[in-house]
């Protein structure tokens, strides 16, 4: 019989704010939700996560350590977030030095299966399905493609 670590998926020290809806399964652990979110199924959000007001996460998003969701987000199915560039030719191995943070303003929607690497995104963006986000995002706007670029400016 081969042995193995087994950890459980479910809420662990999680902040939640007023009327916050979870659908289960999901892995949510050492983050903060705000008031009016929610967080589908098969998500999961990792410690040192904030979360704004209502926000909807739907199901199969990941969000890692290190990533700050402003007001009025969308972050749509299977959404990533990523905190290692892989700044040294590879994965960072678990050394949180090497990890960087992202910053997503308010009434921000991420498109299904888009990537959000480390970046800081400003307040009134679209990222549509599968892009990849490498680079800050300081215009508002609708951005797509690999790597996302600007498709049309948005008024506020």
């Amino acid at each position: 019989m081969t042995k193995y670590n087994s950890k459980s998926a479910g809420i662990t020290n999680v902040s939640f704010g007023n009327n916050v809806t979870v659908v289960e399964p999901v892995n949510l652990y050492g983050c903060e939700i705000g008031d009016n979110t929610f967080i589908g199924p098969f998500t999961e959000i990792q410690k040192n996560v904030k979360v704004g007001k209502n926000c909807k996460i739907q199901s199969h998003a990941f969000i890692c350590e290190l990533v700050s969701i402003g007001d009025h987000c969308f972050i749509s199915h299977g959404a990533k977030f990523v905190n290692d560039k892989f700044a040294q030719g590879g994965p960072a191995g678990g050394n949180k030095e090497l990890w960087a943070k992202t910053f997503i303003g308010n009434h921000v929607s991420v498109g299904t299966n888009a990537t959000v690497l480390p970046v800081t995104i400003v307040d009134h963006v679209v990222i549509g399905a599968g892009a990849v986000v490498t680079k800050d995002i300081l215009v508002s706007g609708v951005y797509a493609g690999n790597p996302a670029k600007l498709i049309k400016e948005l008024n506020q």
